[in-house]
């Protein structure tokens, strides 16, 4: 199978998908942003929550290896 060959049954099986229509897509999209801005946001406070509880760490376990 080569790649135009591929590609063309790429090209056929995009024709025989049912596309949501634009008021059903839209609201989709949005609330896909939505979702992955939080789950960014709560990652972004989980790691620096744990970049603070390590140099916390550091710094009361740091003159011990001296």
């Amino acid at each position: 199978m080569g790649l135009k060959s591929y590609a063309k049954g790429v090209v056929k099986e995009a024709k025989r998908v049912r596309w949501p229509k634009r008021d059903v897509l839209i609201p989709s999209i949005i609330v896909v942003i939505i979702i992955a801005v939080v789950a960014g946001l709560i990652l972004f406070a989980e790691d620096a929550a744990g970049a603070r509880l390590i140099q916390i760490l550091k710094d009361a376990f740091g003159s011990m290896g001296k």
